[in-house]
């Protein structure tokens, strides 16, 4: 199974507001970037929307080190929020609806055919890959306010 690292990170001007994503793909010291925008979102879509975006880019079955500074994205799948809310219809415990369920289920469905572990790092911090993440999430939304 080949072994591939992906960062990625969202963001938004405005929550919600005007908002971009990116990944960066890490195999055999090879680098792929790509990135893309919203008109109307929120950080959450666009962190999520980043490591759909980079999962979708896999072309077959890989073990991935996958790192965001998001906790939502992170934690949900560290500590096994996801499973739990699937099993339960999409509903959190508080008996409330599942935020951004289309794109849960899209994720969930990319991580069954990859072997993905989930790295929380800091971000706008010292990560060189997180910071040149934020930094084409930050260009996409410019993109969309030239």
């Amino acid at each position: 199974m080949k072994k591939v690292e992906i960062y990625t990170d969202g963001a938004c001007s405005g929550n919600p507001g005007k908002g971009g994503w990116a990944a960066i793909l890490i195999y055999k010291g090879y680098e792929k970037e790509h990135s893309g925008n919203a008109q109307y979102t929120t950080n959450n879509r666009m962190e999520l929307m980043a490591v759909i975006e980079g999962l979708s880019l896999l072309k077959e079955p890989c073990k991935v080190s996958l790192y965001s500074d998001s906790a939502y994205v992170v934690q949900a799948f560290n500590n096994g929020w996801i499973y739990g809310w699937h099993s339960n219809n999409w509903m959190r415990a508080k008996n409330e609806d599942v935020k951004n369920r289309d794109l849960w289920e899209e994720l969930l469905a990319l991580t069954k055919s990859h072997y993905v572990t989930f790295i929380k790092v800091k971000g706008h911090s010292d990560n060189e890959y997180n910071n040149r993440c934020d930094a084409l999430a930050r260009a996409e939304i410019k993109k969309l306010t030239d």
